[in-house]
């Protein structure tokens, strides 16, 4: 008689085996036959949207594109129209690295289909200087030394920008709040919000 002498590896096989048999049999012939099944949102996959004829209207500029309907404002900005100072950060519209007027409000471009702000005018940060003049936020952004890895800042000067255009920018506390929504992960925040207050007072005389 040969004595049955399974190896632990060769255990742990069987049980695996096994154990899955009996959950298929407990689930009914039904059921298990689902569970092997592909999802049905995997299998009902419909062809890609038919692109789009899109105008955008950016920095003075205008742009005819045919895109997929499916493409957010920031990737048609820089994927198609190479402007780069736009950046890419979270992609969930929390970070703010996006952030680009749209006729002179703040959006975040990352959660903006460019189908859906065709004509719009749209200004980004390479828009905001003229010539070899900068903006003075970006003037004094370098003065205040308002940023040290850069990633965030265009999307910073272009919020901030409007946050002095929308009259939030009477105290560091209202910059405080009405910036929130843009994340500076090394931590510059004195720095920023001192640029702006800068720039805030000198349009107003003070």
């Amino acid at each position: 008689m040969t004595s049955f002498d399974p190896k632990r590896r060769d255990l742990l096989k069987l049980s695996a085996v096994t154990g899955s048999a009996l959950a298929m049999g407990a689930l009914g012939p039904e059921l298990a036959e689902a569970a092997e099944a592909p999802s049905s949102a995997a299998a009902q996959v419909g062809p890609a949207p038919a692109p789009v004829d899109v105008l955008l209207r950016v920095n003075g500029g205008e742009h005819r594109l045919t895109l997929d309907a499916r493409t957010t404002l920031l990737d048609a900005l820089r994927e198609n129209l190479h402007l780069n100072g736009t950046k890419k950060g979270c992609g969930l519209g929390q970070c703010g690295a996006c952030t680009v007027l749209m006729e002179g409000k703040r959006v975040k471009s990352c959660l903006s289909l460019a189908a859906l702000v065709d004509g719009r005018e749209i200004t980004t940060i390479e828009g905001v200087a003229t010539g070899d003049q900068l903006h003075p936020l970006q003037v004094a952004f370098i003065e205040r030394d308002a940023f040290q890895c850069g990633y965030c800042t265009s999307g910073q000067i272009m919020s901030g920008i409007a946050c002095i255009a929308e009259g939030h920018a009477q105290s560091a506390v209202e910059i405080r709040e009405w910036m929130s929504g843009n994340l500076c992960r090394c931590g510059a925040y004195d720095h920023i919000v001192t640029a702006i207050r800068d720039v805030a007072a000198a349009q107003r005389g003070a």
